[in-house]
């Protein structure tokens, strides 16, 4: 059978991918503010963009983005969904305005650029629902804080099992990688997260962030899988996050280039 990056072609044609764009990223300031957060240009292109070309790369093309804030902005070659409360709910709202999983389906938050090898790695990796995580993610958030530690999450695994993730930790031990913001939902695990979701309160689901709702599924004992990659990938958390990365991109050796 024709291979491409790996993947058989019969099972890149089973996969889509859905890319949470609801938010305005309010840590992004004034760059928000006629703007939407994804469209921060960063080695010449939006955030988007190279989102969209690394899930192509993969091979996937069936690609729906969740809409909020200017989503009048965020038009091209996908499919579109929309979180009409985006400005009262979070992220995991937004991943349930999605429609329902009919195929093995990555999830990307809009403001990361990564590898395309990090969307292979998810998909060949099996599981129901597997996330990314860089190991090497102390040298990136050295470059982006003072103190690490003061933004970086627990993340601890058993082989390739998730055990913990979300928490506030003071030492290097709890913090395994970091969360990427790439996961993959098999329908089952999408079935699974969603039912669990419908049964919280509507307090809980509008304030509900994407670690938390992990953590939430490991203690109803339902298997994570991790997917482990060494750098390949970054986040525009803020202006300065994009300022940054141009300056480093000038280092041929700097491992978390995703081009």
């Amino acid at each position: 059978m024709q291979k491409l990056l790996g993947i058989s072609l019969d099972m890149k044609n089973n996969y889509q991918a859905v890319i949470l764009a609801a938010g305005r990223g309010s840590r992004m300031g004034k760059a928000t503010k006629f703007s939407h957060k994804c469209l921060t240009m960063l080695n010449d292109k939006t955030l988007l963009n190279w989102q969209l070309e690394s899930l192509t790369k993969a091979g996937i093309n069936d690609i729906t983005v969740v809409r909020g804030y200017m989503s009048e902005m965020l038009v091209g070659d996908f499919k579109t969904a929309e979180n009409s409360r985006w400005a009262e709910t979070n992220m995991v709202a937004t991943l349930f305005c999605a429609p329902k999983f009919e195929h093995d389906t990555i999830i990307s938050y809009s403001d990361i650029v990564y590898k395309s090898n990090h969307i292979k790695d998810l998909i060949e990796k099996d599981g129901d629902i597997v996330i990314t995580s860089d190991i090497d993610w102390y040298s990136l958030w050295s470059s982006r804080f003072e103190d690490p530690l003061e933004d970086a999450e627990s993340f601890q695994t058993k082989g390739d099992i998730l055990t913990e993730i979300g928490k506030k930790s003071k030492e290097l031990k709890n913090i395994h990688g970091q969360f990427m913001g790439l996961i993959k939902f098999s329908p089952r695990g999408w079935e699974i997260a969603s039912n669990f979701y419908k049964s919280l309160k509507k307090n809980l689901q509008d304030d509900l962030d994407m670690t938390s709702l992990l953590s939430m599924l490991i203690n109803k004992n339902f298997e994570i899988k991790v997917s482990f990659v060494n750098g390949g990938w970054c986040e525009v958390d803020s202006y300065e996050d994009a300022m940054l990365y141009e300056s480093l991109l000038e280092n041929n050796s700097w491992t978390h280039d995703w081009r």
